[in-house]
């Protein structure tokens, strides 16, 4: 059976919703326009016929599909925000159908090209049907993309029941800005295992993924008249730039690749009087994240003993931790996906993820959930896109998950 067409329907259907994440406010979801994306998902799963749906007070969407055979509660996420590194608002997905092999360009940004040179994969997708944005937004199948393959699964085993254990969907709000699994989704789900499908490339099963945390360091000067400040002025942006200077420019995300970690300033605020810089410090050993704080704090306090006047501090938070710790006591679930992914015909990887997934914490928090691919590439940009045909295999991945 071809999903491909309701597949397509979907992403370009969830993709126009602007439902981006923001770390700088507060609340769950962090943005009221993600429920733009949560109270449509509500309304279809309803309508699929899908039991206990429900909306937490974290802003999480919760549904069942109930059991027709005895077997493991599995469950299942996707996240419904998109990331905030780019613009977001009024996404106009693009359709193109039997890709020809060459560039895409972009009607929105002429100075956009989406090609196999700078997309190796789209090489692989000639004759596929291909979505992308418009040039001026990033498209949001990360992880629309999911939600997508999870809804069409999810009304395909409804409309055409077939011998699985009960199944859980969840689809959680700012995953993107790290803030997804709220302290009760665990127990609210109350599966024996569960899977994100918030992966790039088919056939990649994933159960590593970095070790995170986060870090703001504040700069406070010392403020005086520029015209009068000699011997006075403690200027808040020149300390700003010689911390940065000071961190290992080897170990920043554009210098590191496979295993390695970094240490990355994601924005700085502020002016001559004050400045905030944000971090991430991302690892896949917890010894080497604890390096890596302890050599920005060594860093903080070398400045602080330079310029006594200024006031400098350093507060790191952990973020997630390799989910690989628990996974590897109990490999079920990853077994399963792959024994799932070779029954499909396909050669599966289990590449380390350069990043994390809701499933980093889940797995950290007692619920066992590798992650799992759909198709997305170049996300978090103007040349981010997908392919329907890989959107469908996922599909059929999960479903052989549940029915093996």
């Amino acid at each position: 059976m071809s999903f491909a067409s309701e597949l397509e329907a979907r992403l370009t259907r969830y993709a126009a919703i602007d439902s981006q994440s923001d770390p700088d406010r507060k609340g769950s979801p962090s943005t009221e326009q993600q429920f733009d994306m949560l109270n449509l998902l509500v309304a279809e799963l309803t309508e699929i016929g899908a039991a206990d749906v429900r909306l937490t007070d974290y802003g999480a969407v919760l549904a069942t599909i109930p059991a027709t055979a005895p077997g493991p509660t599995i469950a299942f996420l996707a996240h419904v925000d998109t990331a905030p590194q780019y613009h977001a608002s009024g996404v106009k997905p693009r359709v193109h159908r039997g890709y020809n092999g060459g560039a895409i360009s972009f009607p929105l940004n002429p100075d956009l090209v989406l090609s196999p040179e700078t997309s190796p994969e789209l090489a692989k997708k000639i004759g596929h049907t291909i979505i992308t944005a418009s040039g001026d937004t990033l498209l949001g199948a990360d992880d629309k993309a999911g939600v997508a393959i999870l809804m069409t699964a999810a009304r395909q085993l409804l409309a055409h029941p077939a011998p699985h254990g009960k199944i859980r969907l969840a689809f959680t709000p700012d995953e993107e800005i790290g803030r997804g699994v709220n302290p009760r989704l665990p127990a609210d789900i109350g599966a024996d295992f569960a899977y994100t499908f918030d992966g790039g490339k088919v056939g990649e099963v994933e159960y590593e993924s970095f070790s995170a945390d986060g870090a703001q360091v504040t700069i406070t000067g010392v403020s005086v008249h520029p015209g009068y400040a000699k011997g006075k002025m403690v200027n808040a942006t020149t300390l700003a730039a010689k911390l940065l200077q000071a961190l290992p420019q080897t170990q920043t995300p554009e210098n590191t690749h496979d295993r390695e970690g970094f240490i990355h300033v994601t924005d700085m605020a502020g002016g001559s009087s004050e400045m905030t810089i944000r971090l991430i410090l991302r690892d896949f050993e917890r010894e080497g994240l604890a390096a890596k704080g302890a050599l920005l704090q060594e860093a903080c306090a070398r400045l602080q003993a330079e310029e006594p006047r200024a006031r400098i501090t350093c507060d790191i938070r952990p973020q997630y931790r390799n989910m690989r710790y628990w996974l590897e006591t109990d490999m079920t679930p990853v077994t399963r996906a792959l024994d799932a992914a070779r029954a499909l015909g396909l050669t599966p990887t289990t590449t380390p993820i350069r990043g994390g997934t809701d499933g980093s914490r889940l797995t950290e928090m007692g619920l066992p959930c590798p992650n799992l691919f759909t198709g997305m590439a170049e996300i978090h940009g103007p040349l981010e896109w997908i392919s329907v045909q890989d959107m469908e295999t996922a599909t059929n991945l999960l479903l052989k998950i549940v029915t093996p």
